[in-house]
């Protein structure tokens, strides 16, 4: 909850004092693949392929067409497998832990200089909203969302959080502004699966954090 309010200060104050133009802003639409993970969580623990897609819009924040706020509204999806190279052949290594998202991340974004084709890096604050969640083939019954209650542990559960947070990153390469490519690495920084840390064992990570971190690549379109 700390982090999601200094988030927050964060964007008020940078709209508060940049020189923000609403008037010259520019919409667009965008797509890219997800390769995700999920820290401290089942096991086994393997990555998920997903997609986004969705749309944004690019404020400018200055004079010089170089620095803008990029707000955006996309579907998300994340999670993670049983893949784990090591588990062949054991239960769950088929496990599939989806999760789908509307998402919005909010970057900060500045172009490298003033050129029309140019590089460019955001950063900001992606805020995740649970729409659906799937498991299937789990390798311990109690990590599906309803899971079981345990003696001497109360109810275990893999259910997925509604809301969660996280921090963005992300390089890429403009052509013209309009056209753009990049990699971006999303930081998860809230609890997923707060109800798996009553798991019965001695596994250390079973108290730690459930945290689902992000890689993605993308394309966007952004109309004059």
């Amino acid at each position: 909850m700390k982090k999601f309010i200094l988030a927050s200060l964060v964007l008020v104050s940078t709209f508060s004092f940049a020189q923000v133009d609403l008037s010259s802003t520019r919409y667009g639409v965008t797509i890219g693949g997800n390769y995700s993970r999920v820290r401290n969580a089942h096991n086994p623990s393997g990555p998920i392929y997903g997609f986004q897609a969705g749309g944004l819009a690019l404020i400018p924040v200055d004079k010089n067409n170089q620095f803008y706020i990029q707000p955006e509204v996309v579907f998300y999806g994340a999670g993670e497998t049983g893949k784990d190279k090591d588990a062949k052949g054991t239960p769950g290594y088929d496990a599939i832990y989806s999760n789908s998202y509307v998402s919005v991340p909010v970057y900060f974004k500045g172009y490298f200089s003033e050129a029309e084709s140019e590089f460019f890096a955001m950063a900001g604050p992606r805020f995740n909203f649970l729409i659906d969640q799937k498991v299937t083939d789990p390798s311990k019954p109690y990590y599906t969302e309803e899971g079981l209650d345990i003696p001497g542990t109360g109810n275990v559960n893999g259910k997925a959080s509604s809301f969660n947070f996280a921090l963005g990153f992300g390089l890429g390469y403009s052509y013209k502004r309009q056209l753009e490519l990049a990699l971006k690495y999303d930081m998860g920084l809230s609890d997923i699966y707060k109800g798996l840390r009553n798991e019965p064992g001695t596994d250390p990570n079973i108290s730690k954090k459930k945290t689902e971190h992000v890689v993605s690549i993308g394309l966007a379109y952004i109309f004059e």
